[in-house]
């Protein structure tokens, strides 16, 4: 039978969380990296056993480690992030230049082809690529070149959080900066442009249409139709249909479209999952109730999805990564909370569970599906 396992970081240390393909029962790990916050983990999609996981701590640094053995054991690998020649300034949140500064990773996205190949997302935004499994790091610099000196730290920092490896075209990759907006690259990584238009910031940026400067909190596309990309904006749900080139509005009926993860259901492209926050000031689910939404229709259609989470008192948020789905014929749903919740539907959505209760809150979720 096929199985799970769940890599979960958190503020203090990462999990592996383990079951069958009925996913009922679950084995709970100990805490690796106790006391570290580990804000990314992912398998390689070529060899699930390696692991590449993101810790880092505001005394020690940072320090990339990665498991063969999938999360037994752990050894440290390349920890030099340096950027390309001099790396220049980027606005600071008074409008004034300030200098790109390596502070931690936030994103770590294998190939999907070679266990050695894997990107690295870090604040101060930039990607770096390694291709011998972690040991060394290099600059893209050329993403920096797409207007970098007009980029802008949000709330919780200027980081690269997301990157999305085309399935049909590996030369194509999507990146998501906060708040600088999404780019791509053609050319695996040579060059990058902004594919912000349609994106709308009204009160936030003296050009509503500027081709940077967009708080993107997450994006997501299906392997079958990689054109196709979904976005959780700071506020907004948005969709393009031609790769970036141009967003419109999904956001429907949804109770409030600020959140910050979203996904797409592992067999149906235009099922899409979000969970709508009360404000951008206030990170807790409307009127104390978790409810994640879903469309079957690609946007403006949406559902709630309450059965077996907390419909009173709940003041918890799911951050940008915490939101991941598995690859069985009935496709799971997992997302863990700051309350230090993970929940796992085993139905698309229809019924939830929590695997655990009480663990540190949680940064990031994803889901390797073992056959």
């Amino acid at each position: 039978m096929s199985s799970v396992r769940v890599l979960v970081g958190t503020k203090k240390g990462a999990f592996i969380l383990t079951s069958d393909g009925r996913r009922e029962r679950w084995e709970v790990s100990e805490p690796f990296f106790a006391g570290w916050e580990m804000y990314h983990l992912k398998g390689s999609p070529v060899n699930p056993n390696r692991i590449y996981a993101s810790q880092t701590s505001g005394w020690f640094g940072q320090q990339i480690q990665r498991s063969d053995d999938g999360g037994k054991t752990w050894e440290a690998v390349g920890n030099e992030f340096k950027y390309d020649g001099d790396p220049g300034t980027h606005q600071w949140y008074d409008g004034t230049q300030h200098p790109w500064e390596f502070k931690r990773v936030w994103h770590l996205e294998p190939s999907l082809t070679d266990p050695d190949l894997v990107y690295a997302g870090v604040e101060d935004a930039a990607c770096f690529r390694s291709t011998d499994g972690g040991k060394s790091w290099q600059e893209l610099p050329n993403l920096r070149a797409a207007k970098g000196h007009l980029w802008q730290p949000g709330a919780g920092g200027m980081g690269l959080h997301t990157i999305i490896i085309d399935p049909s075209n590996p030369n194509r990759i999507y990146g998501a900066i906060s708040a600088a907006g999404v780019f791509r690259t053609d050319d695996a990584g040579e060059s990058w442009k902004p594919i912000n238009r349609g994106l709308k910031v009204a009160w936030e940026l003296p050009d509503p249409d500027a081709d940077v400067g967009h708080c993107v909190h997450r994006i997501a596309i299906h392997p079958s139709r990689p054109n196709v990309l979904f976005m959780q904006k700071h506020w907004d749900v948005m969709r393009s249909d031609d790769g970036g080139e141009m967003w419109y509005d999904i956001g429907g009926n949804l109770p409030t479209d600020f959140g910050f993860p979203i996904d797409v259901h592992a067999h149906e492209p235009e099922t899409i999952y979000v969970v709508p926050i009360k404000s951008d000031s206030e990170h807790f689910p409307p009127e104390g109730k978790l409810r994640v939404y879903r469309s079957r229709t690609g946007g403006n259609e949406w559902e709630p999805l309450t059965n077996g989470l907390p419909q009173e008192n709940c003041y918890v948020n799911v951050l940008r990564d915490a939101m991941a789905v598995d690859s069985l014929d009935a496709c799971g749903i997992y997302f863990g909370t700051t309350g230090g919740q993970v929940y796992c539907s085993p139905d698309a959505g229809d019924t939830w569970k929590p695997i655990v209760r009480d663990l540190p809150p949680v940064y990031s979720v994803e889901v390797q599906t073992l056959r």
